[in-house]
């Protein structure tokens, strides 16, 4: 029970299951005793009750009988307006007075009522006039018995509530765009009639005045009732209760204050305060509270024992404040605040000294039995449970013999396709197994997902796709995943554990390369050096070249699907092999090949020492004319996007003007608005299918720019020697994007991560240790800085350093190179030349064994 409840004083249950809204309260001197509301009478008395037998949509109390000032009542019936006289006799018997009710006159209602409000309007002395607002957005005034003019609001659609400001002598409602509007009472009664809708499309030919609002605030929500409170002569004061705000507005339909409310609001009342310049406000909600207000300011909360659909605050039998209460289903309460008193008085708390050896033991013993329970519970699958599914790979070595190739783009080229099977064996139960196969585009799957809800103990399923090349251009891997998630149920988790399993297969060569005729000359060229004899490639790359005498073939040629072509020699009189090509991202597939079939023949041989390496340089500058190709088209892009957007904006301002000429009842010449829409529209669709063909593009080059990426890590990892650890770090700073996005891309990523490592592991002094990164990563400028920080990167590498991610990577170091080297300044990481003395600007770390690498001289000439 709420300690702030409101007190009952008096309450009753009105009706027999009927409804109950805020027009159905009133507070009056209905009587005209003019002693208060109800004097005389006792509380719990029914003074008088009437069946009218039409529903009763408002009441209300006024000036409404000409020739009297007397109070009457005033009913709003759906169809109808009726008023009556209450009067009272004195009684002489017990039941004590008596109160009859008479009708004085009634108006039938051509359209149906939705509310009314009344006042002295237009300024007429001792009588109140009444206005009917019907639910198709009408105004009928009436001047007590006779019927005065409607109007139509401009623009309605739904009624809201209505009040009327006796100061400012306006109509002030809420219409359905959610925007308060004042309508002067002089401009109602001097527009055109509107008797009939259709007479409305006659204003707007200039037949009459229209109705103009005098003033309009959108407050962008539905609103449930409008009060006007004048409490001084000069100003008055517009309260909006809206279905999440309270607003006060000034007469003129400036907002005074708002208040946002954390409830949904019910219904409200403003009265004066004791405050000189601040307002009350009572605010029932839904959650059978009232709220009492100073202005903002929340000054009581009170509960009821219902949700008040109608609020009042009246004096009855000289007991001033009365707040007098109605729900939706007839609960009336006439209540007053207050509290009442707290009788509750914690208990004492028994205190005891703490035995810290007992909490101590009881500690272990509890540590002791978590312990057991992880080891003899299956709370979770344990690391050594790694058999509970298995999932394995096989590709076919042969084409499928109906290609599955469908929607292709690599010209005249048959294009083949190549199943893959993949087999899952579980050893226990398990559910909501979800099989995701990815390859590297532009290499596309005919299936990806395979679901399966259940399998049991001991079960195997297989599941095949097939694969093939959709791009013209060649795929930066041939390797594919399959990933499986499922969910291992036990004993305390029988909706299961999440795990996930993995399985890597490789693609064959053939796929996206067809045997080609070898070539002499080639714009780009790399040797592969080895520590073994050189073998015949008819025994590498079966399939790619005809079978000759001696078995041994040194040259071999391929074309991949795209058109492109790769020329590989080997060398007969040393241990060295060729790979050249027109283009440099296609060297990565042929050369990757190349060692892993190289090694997979020696480990055959039972040979464990082979090991392949790179003596020449490496090829930066082919790799950063990809980059920059790569940039180039996300720049044109974001220029493509944003002239798009300006001729969408134009497009859709052209239309408005357009549609206004259109709407227009008088048309203006159109001034070539037509032409400039048809010349913006062909625009649009122009810059649409050039920001779809750039994207194209730049998807393309960013698969180029992965295989010379990839490429260039082989090479840098061959040059240095570097172990598969250093290898995995390379990989992560030069390949952390699977795609470009808007938000971010390859260039600024990588070249986060390269001044990362530049100012850790292969960092010279504790200064270029001190340099911040950007802790936001946008787009660069240009793609110097990045390229830059390769070049330092590689001469990094090529100076001793060694890549390492462990804590003591950047420690300042104390050995140097032979010749000794002077520190970098901080700039020099961003700005300083590469192109200096390398003995000036590079030294070695601490914690690394430095190997000088001796130059070996690039393969001169290979022995065709």
């Amino acid at each position: 029970m709420s300690l702030f409840k409101a007190r009952d004083w008096w309450s009753t249950v009105l009706g027999d299951k009927e409804e109950f809204d805020q027009g159905c309260l009133c507070l009056a001197d209905v009587d005209n005793t003019g002693n208060g509301q109800g004097d005389g009478a006792q509380a719990e008395d029914l003074l008088l009750e009437v069946h009218l037998r039409d529903p009763i949509l408002q009441v209300e109390v006024g000036k409404f009988v000409s020739g009297t000032e007397m109070l009457h009542l005033a009913v709003l019936h759906s169809r109808k307006l009726c008023v009556y006289s209450v009067s009272g006799t004195l009684g002489n018997v017990e039941h004590g007075n008596q109160y009859q009710i008479k009708l004085m006159y009634e108006h039938n209602l051509q359209r149906t009522a939705c509310n009314m409000t009344y006042g002295s309007f237009g300024g007429v002395k001792g009588r109140d006039l009444i206005c009917i607002q019907s639910v198709d957005g009408m105004l009928m005034v009436f001047e007590q018995e006779s019927y005065a003019f409607g109007r139509f609001l401009p623009g309605s659609l739904l009624p809201g509530p209505l009040a009327y400001s006796s100061r400012t002598d306006s109509f002030i409602t809420v219409s359905s765009c959610h925007q308060v509007e004042s309508y002067k009472y002089q401009v109602l009664a001097f527009a055109t009639d509107a008797d009939k809708r259709q007479e409305t499309e006659q204003q707007k030919h200039g037949s009459g005045k229209r109705l103009v609002v005098d003033w309009t605030l959108n407050i962008g929500e539905q609103a449930i009732d409008i009060c006007i409170v004048s409490f001084i002569q000069s100003a008055s004061s517009v309260f909006v209760l809206g279905e999440r705000n309270f607003f006060c507005l000034k007469d003129n339909g400036q907002i005074q204050f708002m208040k946002k409310l954390d409830y949904s609001p019910s219904c409200f009342l403003p009265y004066c305060s004791v405050s000189e310049g601040t307002i009350n406000t009572l605010i029932g909600n839904h959650n059978n509270m009232l709220h009492i207000y100073q202005d903002v300011t929340l000054k009581w909360a009170t509960q009821l024992p219902h949700v008040p659909v109608a609020v009042r605050v009246g004096c009855l039998h000289d007991l001033k404040g009365v707040i007098v209460t109605l729900s939706d289903d007839g609960h009336l309460q006439c209540s007053y605040l207050g509290t009442d008193p707290s009788l509750f008085q914690a208990p004492k708390v028994e205190s005891r000294e703490l035995n810290y050896d007992e909490l101590d033991m009881e500690l272990k013993e509890l540590q002791k039995v978590i312990k057991n329970v992880n080891k003899s519970q299956d709370v979770w699958p344990l690391t050594e449970r790694e058999d509970d599914l298995k999932v394995s790979a096989m590709v076919s070595p042969n084409f499928d013999s109906v290609s599955q190739a469908t929607d292709v783009e690599v010209g005249a080229d048959l294009v083949p396709s190549v199943t893959v099977k993949v087999t899952l064996k579980n050893r226990v139960a398990l559910q909501k197994i979800k099989l995701s196969i990815y390859v590297q585009p532009p290499l596309v799957l005919t299936g990806d997902q395979f679901t399966f809800e259940f399998m049991a103990p001991e079960m195997t399923r297989t599941v095949g796709f097939s694969v093939y090349l959709k791009g013209s251009y060649s795929p930066p891997e041939l390797e594919g995943n399959a990933v499986v998630s499922y969910s291992r149920p036990t004993e305390r988790n029988p909706d299961g554990i999440p795990r996930v399993s993995q399985c890597k297969f490789r693609l064959p060569l053939k796929l996206v390369c067809l045997p080609g005729q070898p070539s002499k000359t080639a714009s780009h060229k790399l040797t592969i050096d080895t520590n073994k004899s050189p073998v015949s490639l008819l025994s590498l790359f079966p399939g790619f070249a005809k079978q000759s005498e001696d078995d041994q073939v040194n040259v071999m040629g391929f074309r991949f699907l795209g058109g492109s072509q790769v020329t590989l020699l080997a060398s007969k009189t040393s241990q060295r092999y060729r790979i050249q090509s027109e283009q440099f991202e296609d060297l990565w597939l042929i050369t990757n090949e190349l060692i892993i079939r190289l090694q997979e023949y020696f480990e055959k041989q039972g040979i464990k020492d082979f090991t392949c390496s790179f003596s020449g340089s490496v090829p930066l500058e082919e790799y950063f004319e990809l980059i920059d190709h790569h940039f180039e088209l996300r720049i044109n892009g974001e220029k493509l996007e944003e002239l798009l957007s300006e001729r969408a904006v134009q497009f859709r301002a052209i239309q408005r003007r357009l549609l206004t000429r259109f709407k227009d009842k008088t048309p203006a010449p159109l001034q070539h608005l037509d032409t400039l829409l048809d010349g913006t529209y062909k625009q649009v669709i122009a810059l649409a299918d050039a920001v779809e063909e750039n994207q194209d593009n730049l998807f393309q080059s960013f698969t180029r720019l992965k295989s010379a990426t990839h490429l260039v890590i082989l090479l840098i990892g061959l040059w240095q020697k570097l172990s598969a650890d250093q290898i995995a770090i390379l990989e992560a700073a030069f390949l952390p994007l699977q795609q470009d996005t808007q938000e971010l891309g390859w260039e600024e990523t990588v070249d986060a991560a390269l001044s990362h490592l530049l100012k850790t592991c292969l960092s010279k002094s504790s200064k270029e240790q001190a340099l911040n990164l950007n802790s936001q990563l946008g787009i660069p400028k240009d793609t110097s800085q990045l390229k830059k920080h390769i070049t330092l990167f590689c001469d990094r590498l090529a100076k001793g350093g060694r890549l390492c991610l462990s804590t003591d990577a950047a420690a300042p170091q104390t050995m140097v190179m032979p010749g000794g080297c002077a520190t970098i300044p901080e700039s020099d990481l961003e700005g300083r030349s590469i192109d200096q003395d390398s003995s000036e600007l590079f030294t070695n770390h601490k914690h690394l064994m430095v190997e000088t690498p001796v130059p070996v001289s690039p393969l001169q000439g290979v022995t065709e």
